[in-house]
């Protein structure tokens, strides 16, 4: 499967589920907005393993919203939930939305 992206947040293909399951399908939330990557609709589980989220999507089909980018189908399977990071000349960080 191809990498899915949504502003910071990047899905890529998992070759298995780690971690434990935890209670929300929040993938990322905005330090500087306040506004989140979730699931809103479709039926998703979200693990935590070392500090990596999994995200299992067992419908056809899951939906990514955010405040301000357009909601994305992701299909059924396995992801990897990366958060972005870009150069600056004092070192990488993480990119925010």
């Amino acid at each position: 499967m191809q990498p899915i992206r949504q502003g910071d947040v990047i899905l890529t293909s998992a070759p298995q589920i780690e971690g434990e399951k935890l209670t929300h399908l929040t993938l990322a939330e905005g330090e500087v907005t306040g506004h989140a990557h979730r699931i809103s609709e479709g039926d998703a589980e979200l693990y935590e393993k070392n500090g990596t989220l999994y995200l299992h999507i067992l419908s056809e089909t899951a939906t990514l919203t955010h405040e301000e980018h357009h909601a994305i189908a992701i299909p059924q399977g396995d992801w990897m939930v990366r958060i972005q990071r870009e150069y600056e000349p004092a070192g990488w960080r993480y990119v925010e939305d």
